[in-house]
Parts: structure tokens; C-alpha cells; sequence
């Protein structure tokens, strides 16, 4: 078949059949269809987004539904944009954005996420890194990037979802690998691009986010190929900024809705904290930054540490102006609107949540622009200043009464004591050459496909390629496989015939 004559349509593997039929003239739509197709996808509906529906008893966000939504606000970006002739041009020159291609991958940008949300991610850099050995360590969009290329099977002939240039590279929020590419690696620039800093904890471990991993680096290479010379090596493409902004978008106006539904978000203790500021945020500005967290219970003087962090970060964008509008927006249309009803299951609540959805979501989608030289802590596509600090302060919110509460800490500590044991468990199963043939079949496939790419093969790098594997199988796990293979390796379980063991 004749390939597409725009570049960013190239194939890594020279171009398979079509999904749906003859979408040559789509070739964009054909990835959109595979990405849909994949188990991969199906799967996310069985991961956590923040909390684990069946630990809340109410119908929540999963990985599957927040890649929807992202999908959804991503391509009414692209639209948008691509409509206004005033953006068309610069667009071209960054190298396009088709709507097509931001939509394909908004749906697979979280094809990768482990068991048990960012917690799970966490855990499983961790134990990749400090257990098992491999300096890359385990990073979702890293892995979400390595499915789409490597262990996902779509027939004998291919590997990978072959999916075009353009869709590989919109996947990229973090163009980069851990330690060194591009050379100079991005964490060494002042300031570093969103992301690309190591840990304050750990500075010699690489950046905390990344793109790929070292061993799909040369498919990486391959996708950014087209867009050399339009933007810089370490910088998104248009279509990765459109998606990126669409996961914020998503992230901040979804998760309160959900923490809403479930009861979490109190009308009373979000207004002591956001009203505070406003009556006092001058006498807090003048408290040292060490007496601030000393207060740290005190209402107004965590939502004034987001305002110091947003200058230390993002100075480029930060206005105490539009942190203190954003502010008020935010109290104005949360505390006083979606909050001053509290969430009963009836028609009237569920019509109120989407009107405030809806109402959010319009806003920050009309307030996106392109500009042709970002800071190099944003994309080419970003949010106008007073929407961006809402973002921002809707986000605080959900960081500030949901991820930081107790009860939250001891599920996801009971979460991160599974993830550890279950990867011990199998790396114990793995090294018993009693049970070789025995292993769970997925198991033993990623094992055989990691070995098979080692040159030379030494017992350092097979123990890697082993270690790897696992960290690939765990992550391609649901929460509830998760808990079930466990109980069954520790003889907690006495089923046996679920779909939890068909590995």
C-alpha cells in the first residue's frame, strides 16, 4: 500500500493493514482505531484514576474514563485551533496539529499507568531501580510509549502498535529518556522544562518524567525525526503540548467532581482555607517560609505556599493578580456553587455536576493560544495566565482535601506493601527452574521477548531483562489482578478459575 505522503505518517515498520478498512487518507484515524482496539486500553477500566470505585461505592474516574474525557477536551482543542486562521500558519510551521493525532493520543497516553495510580507508579520506579536493577526504573508515559511500540503484538509481523510518527511523537510530553537524551540531557537547563528535574532527593537518579525508555530510544529518534529543525529536541510538538494541556484540563475540573460525588470535598473546610487567604493573605505574605510550615494547619497558609511555589516554578507566568482572581473564580463557582449542594445521586445533582463541568471545561478550551517561542517550562500550546492559575488552584484543592488525608495514606500504604510483595513474589517464581514452564504465559512471553534483544547475553543483562519483564507484566496488570494474584501466590485465595489468573 501506498504510504501517506505527509511525513509524520511514517510508519516504523513500513505500514500493515489498515483498521476499519482503507484509511490511507487517515492514516491518523487508523491509530486512533488501534489504540481503541487494544486490550491495553480495555484494561484501563479496571485501574485507578485517584481512588479505586470500589473503595469509594460511587461511580468515579478510572484510567479508561479519564482518557476519554482527555480525548474529548483534546481534539475540541484542535479543532479550535486549527479553525482560527490566525494560528493555522504558526501551526504548520511547528510541524501541524490534526486533530486526528491529538485524539489517538490523548486516548493511549495513559495505555501505560500501572495498578493503583500514581502510587503504583511510584512504587514500581522504586523497586524497578533499587530491586531489580534497571536504571531507567519504571515511568508511566515511559511505559505507555513501550507498549505502543515494543510489547504490545498486533500479528507475527509486527510489534508495536505501528502507529505513525506523528502519534508516537504526540505521545511524548517528556521528549526524553532518564539520563541522556538529548545530549545535554534538559535537567540541566536553568530552569529545566516541566518535568525534566531529578528529585531533590534523589539528584543522580535522572528526571522524575520521561518519555521512553533507553531501549526505545531509537524508536523515539524515529518519531521526533519530522520535526527537527521546528522545535527544539527537548520541546514538545504541538500535537504532545495539545494533549498535555487537555490531561491538566481534564485532571483539575474531573477529579473535584469526583471527590464532590463522593462526599470528600466539604463546602466548609474549602472555604476556610481559599477565604482565609483573601482576608489575610497580606499579613501571610509577610510570614518566612519556614514559619509557613510551621502553620501548616492554619487555614489560608497552604493555598499561600502555592502561591511562593508557583513564582519559585513558573515565574514566567506567575501574576499575584491573576492568583488572587483565580482565587476568588474558584471560590465563587466551587464553594459557593457545586459545593453549596451537597451530592444526593439525584437527577438535579448529576445535572449540576455536568453544568459545572461543561461550564469549566468551555472555559479553559476558549482561553488556549499558540505562541511561537515558550518558556522553556511550557509548550507551544498553554492556557491564557487567568485560566492557567485556575488550573492551578482547582488542582491545589484536590491536592490539598483529598490526596493529603489520612485515610488516603493508609489505603495507598496497604497499595504500595502489595505492589512490593507481588513483584518479590515473582521474581522468587522466576528464578525456581522447577516452575519455568509454569509461569503465567504473558510472563513468560515478555521474558522471552526481552531476552531476545540481548547482545551479548551475560548474566548481568539477563537478570535486567528478567527484572524488566516483570516491571512490564505488573504494570499491564488491573488493580483487582493485582490483589487477586497476590492472594493466590500467598494462599489467601481459594478460587482458582478467574479471569484474574488468565496471564
Amino acid at each position: 500500500m501506498e504510504q501517506p505522503a505527509d511525513p509524520r505518517a511514517r510508519r516504523l515498520f513500513g505500514g500493515s493493514a489498515r483498521a476499519l478498512g482503507d484509511l490511507a487518507a487517515s492514516p491518523f484515524r487508523a491509530d486512533r482505531d488501534r489504540i481503541v482496539g487494544s486490550p491495553f486500553f480495555a484494561r484501563l477500566n479496571g485501574v485507578t484514576q485517584v481512588i479505586s470505585p470500589g473503595g469509594s461505592g460511587l461511580l468515579v474516574h478510572n484510567r479508561l474514563t479519564h482518557s476519554l474525557k482527555v480525548a474529548q477536551v483534546a481534539r475540541a482543542i484542535a479543532e479550535r485551533l486549527t479553525a482560527d486562521p490566525a494560528h493555522r500558519r504558526l501551526l504548520d510551521e511547528l510541524g501541524g496539529c490534526d486533530p486526528d493525532v491529538v485524539e489517538a493520543a490523548a486516548l493511549a497516553h495513559d495505555l501505560g499507568h500501572p495498578p493503583f495510580g500514581h502510587l503504583g507508579e511510584r512504587v514500581l520506579d522504586r523497586l524497578a531501580r533499587q530491586r531489580l536493577g534497571l536504571p531507567d526504573g519504571f515511568e508511566g508515559n515511559a511505559q505507555s510509549y513501550r507498549i505502543v511500540t515494543s510489547t504490545e503484538i498486533r500479528g507475527a509481523a509486527t510489534t508495536g502498535l505501528d502507529l505513525t510518527a506523528a502519534v508516537r511523537a504526540a505521545l511524548l510530553k517528556y521528549p526524553w529518556t532518564r539520563l541522556d537524551h538529548p545530549d545535554p540531557h534538559p535537567r540541566h537547563l536553568t530552569p529545566a522544562p516541566r518535568g525534566a528535574a531529578a528529585p531533590p532527593d534523589d539528584p543522580e537518579s535522572g528526571s522524575a518524567k520521561f518519555g521512553a525508555y533507553r531501549t526505545e530510544l531509537a524508536d523515539l529518534r524515529q518519531a521526533r525525526e519530522p520535526f527537527a529543525g521546528r522545535i527544539a529536541d527537548w520541546q514538545q510538538t504541538v500535537e504532545a503540548s495539545v494533549m498535555d494541556t487537555a490531561d491538566d484540563i481534564a485532571y483539575a475540573i474531573h477529579d473535584v467532581e469526583d471527590f464532590y460525588r463522593v462526599g470528600v470535598l466539604q463546602q466548609g473546610a474549602v472555604a476556610a482555607e481559599l477565604m482565609a487567604w483573601q482576608r489575610e493573605g497580606g499579613h501571610l505574605r509577610a510570614v518566612t517560609d519556614a514559619a509557613l510550615t510551621g502553620a501548616a494547619r492554619r487555614p489560608g497558609s497552604a493555598i499561600e505556599r502555592l502561591r511562593r511555589q508557583l513564582h519559585r516554578k513558573d515565574g514566567w507566568i506567575a501574576d499575584d493578580g491573576a492568583f488572587a482572581a483565580a482565587v476568588e473564580h474558584v471560590r465563587q463557582e466551587l464553594v459557593e456553587g457545586l459545593l453549596a449542594m451537597p451530592f444526593d445521586g439525584s437527577i438535579e445533582a448529576e445535572q449540576y455536576v455536568a453544568r459545572f463541568s461543561a461550564r469549566w471545561t468551555t472555559r479553559f478550551v476558549d482561553a488556549i493560544t499558540v505562541v511561537r517561542e515558550p518558556s522553556v517550562r511550557s509548550g507551544h500550546v498553554l492556557l491564557a495566565p487567568a485560566q492557567w492559575h485556575e488550573v492551578q488552584v482547582l488542582k491545589f484543592v484536590h491536592h490539598r482535601f483529598v490526596l493529603a488525608r489520612p485515610d488516603l495514606a493508609l489505603h495507598q500504604r496497604g497499595q504500595a506493601r502489595l505492589l512490593g510483595t507481588l513483584v518479590e513474589a515473582l521474581w522468587e517464581w522466576l528464578l525456581d527452574p522447577e516452575e519455568e514452564s509454569r509461569l503465567p504465559r504473558r510472563l513468560h512471553d515478555l521474558v522471552e521477548l526481552a531476552e531476545a534483544e540481548l547482545h551479548p547475553r551475560t548474566a548481568d543483562r539477563i537478570g535486567r531483562a528478567r527484572g524488566r519483564a516483570i516491571v512490564d507484566f505488573v504494570a499491564q496488570l488491573t488493580d483487582g489482578q493485582a490483589v487477586a494474584m497476590l492472594d493466590a501466590l500467598s494462599g489467601r485465595s481459594g478460587a482458582l478459575w478467574t479471569d484474574a489468573f488468565v496471564l
